[in-house]
């Protein structure tokens, strides 16, 4: 299978983190969403004792969530020892709410809003991660009223290409995020921060993008990223003390996407970064990563139930099941690949190919196109298998469709994490 806690039991059935598919649909209803604890501990586990390993001091990992966002997540992710980064105050106020220590907390976001900046301020984050001028004003200013000094990084854009999707692509001068080095904006942006009475800047930010396979495209920004502290030494007098390299190890979705291995991934990393220091005669800075999906994705897996089954003589069958882009809108926003088996039939063939379309009224509302499965027939359970990050957190209402529980597995054992959204919740904010 696609993953080691991906298996079929001796029933023919698909087991997700040792416990039956089938069961669990028809214990929870479909369309389900099913999280692998372990594995989420696994994967903490393995950032946290890597860059413990080969950068030590104060360098760690944060949790990205809003990769996958709900109450219970940030009592797992604060229970493994993972600091987090949020990007948005609903996100800071889950985490709050959740019990996670908010100094732990690093806010996101290229577009805070006044309340934002305060919220966070008034709940003790952590660290703001600063995108343009009116924020650090905000925060200098807000800062001052309560009489603290305020930590910062600022993000900044190293012009760098990792060759991923456009969609997901962060790094490059032409970005929504960050301030660019290479145009000369980025060293005016610090020598302004360095000027504010009431803001302790840290270091910098940046993140190349998501989905990335291998080591080199994060070294190649920590080339540009140490240059610049160095250069920004030379001019400014200052030198950072933080150096946060964002996030992006991918994931396999399907058979031909690589594995990916973490540990040695990170151990190259802290190598170069180590000699680049030692070239531009600069210390070595706290390292932070920030990963999300490779924490979350293959921790999770969709039950859906097969509804229509249709042909298109001499052209393409479609395969329509109970949820589809209001749980998952991947497909429909970057043509994401997944892995997909029936449930209850996986021990037979898979060679049925179909569309996988899901339920609302529209064309665009697909799982997957080319797909490969058993022969469905309507009351069959499909599965989508590495559904942990960016589905239940991009999940809508839209054709008012309400989105499905959440339901985590930890040692054989499965507890509700997210009730299914009801009609009641739905109407709920509507005023008469």
């Amino acid at each position: 299978m696609l993953h080691t806690n991906i298996t079929v039991n001796e029933k023919g059935h698909l087991t997700f983190a040792g416990m039956d598919t089938v069961a669990l649909a028809e214990k929870y209803g479909t369309p389900l969403m099913l999280i692998d604890e372990n594995r989420i501990r696994e994967r903490a586990a393995t950032y946290i004792g890597a860059m413990e390993r080969y950068f030590g001091g104060e360098s760690k990992p944060l949790y990205a969530s809003k990769a996958l966002s709900f109450t219970g997540i940030y009592k797992i992710i604060a229970d493994a020892g993972m600091s987090i980064d949020i990007v948005s105050s609903g996100e800071l106020y889950t985490a709050k709410n959740a019990g996670f220590p908010l100094e732990n907390a690093y806010f996101h976001g290229n577009n805070k809003t006044d309340f934002d900046i305060e919220f966070a301020i008034d709940n003790g984050i952590g660290y703001f991660i600063a995108d343009g001028y009116e924020e650090i004003d905000k925060i200098d200013s807000y800062a001052a009223e309560k009489g603290i000094k305020q930590r910062v990084l600022l993000r900044l854009t190293p012009g760098i290409d990792p060759h991923t999707n456009e969609k997901i692509s962060t790094g490059k001068v032409d970005c929504k995020f960050g301030t660019p080095i290479e145009t000369g904006q980025a060293e005016k942006y610090i020598a302004y921060v360095l000027s504010k009475a009431n803001i302790e800047l840290m270091g910098y930010h940046c993140h190349i993008g998501s989905q990335v396979f291998d080591c080199v495209p994060f070294c190649d920004a920590a080339d540009i990223m140490i240059e610049y502290i160095a250069y920004i030494k030379k001019t400014l007098g200052y030198t950072a003390k933080v150096l946060n390299l964002g996030g992006g190890f991918g994931v396999r979705y399907v058979e031909s996407d690589p594995y990916i291995n973490i540990d040695e991934n990170i151990r190259l990393i802290s190598e170069h970064i180590k000699a680049r220091c030692a070239e531009n005669g600069i210390a070595v800075p706290t390292i932070l990563m920030e990963p999300g999906r490779s924490m979350v994705a293959d921790a999770g897996m969709t039950i859906y139930s097969v509804g229509t089954v249709k042909t298109i003589s001499d052209y393409k069958s479609y395969v329509s099941v109970d949820g589809g882009m209001t749980d998952n809108p991947r497909y429909t926003l970057y043509g994401s690949k997944y892995t997909m088996a029936l449930a209850n039939k996986a021990n037979e063939p898979a060679d049925f190919e179909c569309t996988v379309g899901g339920r609302c009224c529209e064309s665009g509302d697909l799982l997957g196109e080319n797909i490969f499965i058993q022969k469905p027939t309507r009351g069959d359970l499909l599965a989508v298998f590495v559904t942990g990050a960016y589905n239940y957190s991009m999940a809508s209402n839209y054709n008012r469709v309400p989105r499905p529980p959440v339901v985590i597995i930890k040692d054989g054992a499965d507890r509700l994490a997210v009730r299914r959204e009801t009609f009641e919740n739905l109407c709920a904010l509507d005023v008469d």
